[in-house]
């Protein structure tokens, strides 16, 4: 080896990239070598020797020949337990250094392609603002003209502008709310009017077990009778919802919605069961005070916009996404842009005045901004910093943020209409969709717990998890896409769906709820199914006829303020308590059959007084059945409503 005149060699046979003018440093604990150009391997041995933990010192006595001799018989109980939390706590830390996951795209000449487009037709950055801006506008005034168009629609000549209707909506929403007789549901004939409906009613099912005379039908569109009469005319009962009644008559189309004529038929019986247009409608063989059929012949032209809506806020998006690499640019445009698309238009509150509408979706934007800018500080900026790839994030993250997006339209076509143990066991394809969407998201939460452990980020979230977990009892409304949200800032290309979805679960939410100032506990969840026996199981008829029925209800409980009597499914009598004397007596009840020889269904139940003012009804018994030829039969155990 040469030597300069200082005794430093000038090159390194052994080593002949490493530059000579600085002396060797150990690589693993970057300590520098001696004078003459080689590591002191002695001194780290013996530093080691020296500094070795007393667990190694164990594990070497233990394995020498005079272990027997010293007592030794292996490792500590406490020492294997430091050895396995300090395993679990290096595995959680992850590699040292930590992994920057990064997304390397496909074809990168390609992905980049609208990015350097934009480089050379808007080169400084006051022509992009301009752009931008510019961008918006166009899409604000295409959006705007297209909704203020179908808003105002066109009117239906002799009817005028037609009524807005909800997939939901009725004429008669259920047995009580109408009043005794029905009265405050009236007309019940001679009476029609235009109406508008919305796409997508055919998928608008009940929650809820509802009686039709002495059955009970859950998960499915309520749409009762449809047999057509005399005239041709399929008839319905006055409680089915309209929408999906007018679609099973033919009225409208499901895929772009549409306007019709409705009109009240009056009473009318036995409503048999038809199978139309993809609805299999429910049968109820007895007499009703309100029926309704719809007109034929040509309506004026009245569609949906969503849908056409919904493309043009997409292709927007879209070019947005390939055309700018800024995270803030990106996400604070697709956020308003799908904010908008869904309030106005995709899924609005609704209401019959379009106004009333624009308020509600303006009055929930600014708390929806703030749950939005959350979800970008702390989640998707890092996801998105630096990603040039630009056609996976518009397909991968952005389709991702429209399938959240439009949860109507995707995850509520899902057969789980709320988890609980009731509604699982009772809604068919229930458990086999609860099993995939379990194995789904426990796939996405491994694949996040990887990549944020490969990034030496795990500790701190798993803490945020706990956090999460125990809100969780006294917070039961925590959306699972704040869950998964949370996780989201790992830019792994395998994960770029998941910040999507999840960003515009988070979102859609805000949109039509709000924030909701208190959680839903499980009674809310009930929604007013029945939750039990009902009270009144201690009715019984003491004479009948085969054309008269007489009652003798025995005496009302204390904690209650009377009793209803429902005769196929509408209140035909109310009796009050008026002071304690008369509630040891018997409240009689008579009934004089409405139709000769017909079929009549009768249940019972107490109702209660509010302290404001006003009556709320409990659960009413299961249909007792007064049949044609006379006779009774007794009501099955359980409650109804």
């Amino acid at each position: 080896m040469s030597l300069d005149q200082d005794g430093s060699s000038r090159n390194n046979p052994v080593y002949p990239h490493v530059s000579s003018s600085s002396p060797l440093k150990d690589l693993e604990s970057g300590v520098s070598g001696r004078e003459d150009g080689f590591v002191d391997l002695s001194r780290r041995s013996s530093e080691s020797l020296h500094s070795a933990p007393s667990d190694s010192l164990e594990l070497l006595d233990y394995g020498s020949p005079d272990a027997g001799l010293l007592g030794q018989t292996g490792p500590s109980t406490s020492s294997r337990r430091k050895g396995c939390w300090g395993s679990c706590a290096a595995w959680l830390s992850g590699p040292q250094p930590p992994r920057q996951y990064r997304i390397e795209p496909f074809f990168p000449r390609f992905q980049t392609a609208p990015l350097r487009l934009v480089d050379r037709f808007l080169p400084t950055r006051s022509s992009r603002v301009w752009a931008l801006v510019a961008f918006h506008a166009l899409w604000a005034l295409i959006f705007l003209s297209i909704l203020h168009r179908s808003v105002t629609g066109p009117d239906i000549p002799g009817y005028g502008s037609p009524v807005r209707l909800s997939c939901g909506a009725q004429l008669w929403s259920n047995s009580t709310n109408c009043g005794l007789n029905g009265d405050e549901c009236r007309p019940f004939d001679d009476a029609s009017f235009a109406f508008r409906c919305p796409a997508g009613c055919r998928q608008t099912i009940l929650l809820e077990p509802y009686t039709v005379g002495d059955q009970d039908y859950n998960y499915r569109p309520l749409v009762i009778g449809g047999a057509a009469d005399a005239e041709g005319d399929g008839i319905y009962r006055g409680d089915s919802f309209l929408c999906a009644a007018a679609l099973h008559a033919g009225a409208i189309n499901d895929q772009t919605g549409g306007c019709g004529i409705l009109r009240r038929t009056g009473e009318q019986s036995n409503y048999a069961s038809v199978e139309k247009n993809g609805i299999s409608s429910i049968p109820f063989p007895s007499n009703f005070p309100l029926s309704l059929t719809f007109e034929r012949g040509p309506i004026a032209a009245c569609r949906d916009p969503r849908w056409l809506l919904f493309a043009i806020s997409v292709f927007f998006t879209a070019v947005l996404s390939l055309a700018t690499t800024s995270p803030a640019v990106f996400y604070s445009s697709v956020f308003f842009i799908t904010y908008f698309q869904v309030a106005l238009a995709s899924d609005p509150p609704f209401s019959p005045d379009y106004n009333e509408v624009v308020s509600i979706g303006l009055g929930r934007f600014l708390p929806a901004a703030f749950v939005g800018f959350a979800i970008y500080y702390f989640c998707v900026r890092r996801t998105l910093t630096g990603l040039t790839a630009q056609w996976e994030k518009t397909v991968l993250w952005l389709g991702g943020c429209w399938v959240g997006a439009l949860n109507t339209d995707t995850f509520d076509r899902i057969p789980i209409s709320r988890l609980t143990p009731h509604d699982i066991q009772q809604q068919p394809g229930a458990v086999p969709a609860l099993i995939i969407i379990v194995a789904i998201l426990v796939v996405a939460l491994l694949s996040q717990a990887w990549a944020l452990c490969i990034e030496g980020r795990l500790p701190q979230y798993l803490l945020l998890y706990g956090v999460m977990a125990c809100a969780g009892p006294a917070h039961p409304s925590l959306h699972p896409g704040a869950a998964l949200s949370a996780g989201d800032g790992a830019a792994d290309a395998a994960q770029s769906a998941v910040p999507g979805i999840a960003s515009g679960a988070v979102h859609q939410r805000h949109r039509t709820l709000g924030v909701r100032q208190h959680p839903a506990d499980a009674s809310r969840a009930a929604r007013g199914s029945p939750a039990g026996q009902s009270t009144t199981q201690h009715r019984r008829a003491s004479h009948q006829r085969k054309q008269q029925h007489h009652f003798f209800l025995p005496m009302l409980p204390d904690d209650v303020a009377g009793i209803s009597v429902l005769v196929n499914d509408v209140e035909r009598f109310r009796a009050y308590r008026e002071n304690e004397s008369e509630s040891d007596a018997a409240t009689p009840f008579h009934w004089t059959r409405l139709r000769a020889n017909e079929t009549e269904f009768f249940r019972f139940g107490y109702f209660k007084t509010r302290d404001l003012g006003g009556i709320w009804y409990e659960d009413f018994t299961k249909a007792g059945t007064w049949l044609a030829d006379g006779s009774w039969v007794h009501m099955a155990p359980g409650a109804s409503r």
